[in-house]
């Protein structure tokens, strides 16, 4: 009966781990599973070995993979040249570059973008709140905005982390 039990508690464990990767929808690492969890490192990795076998033997479009940047619930390979069929995206090239300019450069205050990419940023901007792939945050002080990018912005361009300037 005792390994009926632990069985049922590493399953429950796996999937709140499951819910954990889809709802951060970006790679995660152990430490941050834990803490997410709030449980032992040990539980967390048994639970995670056991959610990726049982990815790895589902029929399924999804999968949990270990990549540089932690763990990571998405789409398999098989099925990501349906995301630009399905979720298409128009994103000009200025609207491209104010986007790389942001991711990296950002956060960065909305004034600096638009000395960076001209007045032309300020409707990029809008243009990338409403795709997702951008979010602006009123700044304590003064009136200008910081932007940045979103947990969209990470998945849709398959990027786990930006390099560092």
């Amino acid at each position: 009966m005792v390994g009926t039990t632990e069985t049922a508690a590493s399953t429950r464990l796996a999937t709140v781990i499951e819910a954990i990767l889809y709802l951060k929808a970006q790679p995660l690492t152990l430490s941050k599973i834990v803490e997410y969890a709030q449980c032992d490192r040990d539980d967390a990795e048994d639970a995670l070995i056991e959610l990726m076998q049982d990815y790895a033997h589902r029929d399924s479009a999804l999968e949990i993979v270990e990549t540089d940047g932690g763990y990571s619930l998405q789409l398999r390979q098989t099925y990501k040249s349906m995301v630009n069929t399905l979720v298409p995206v128009d994103i000009g090239v200025g609207a491209l570059r104010t986007l790389a300019a942001i991711a990296l450069k950002g956060p960065i205050a909305q004034t600096d973008l638009v000395e960076l990419r001209g007045s032309g940023a300020y409707q990029h901007v809008h243009d990338l709140i409403d795709q997702g792939f951008v979010q602006r945050r009123r700044q304590s002080t003064g009136r200008s905005y910081r932007v940045q990018v979103t947990n969209q912005f990470y998945q849709y361009f398959e990027i786990d982390q930006l390099p560092k300037i």
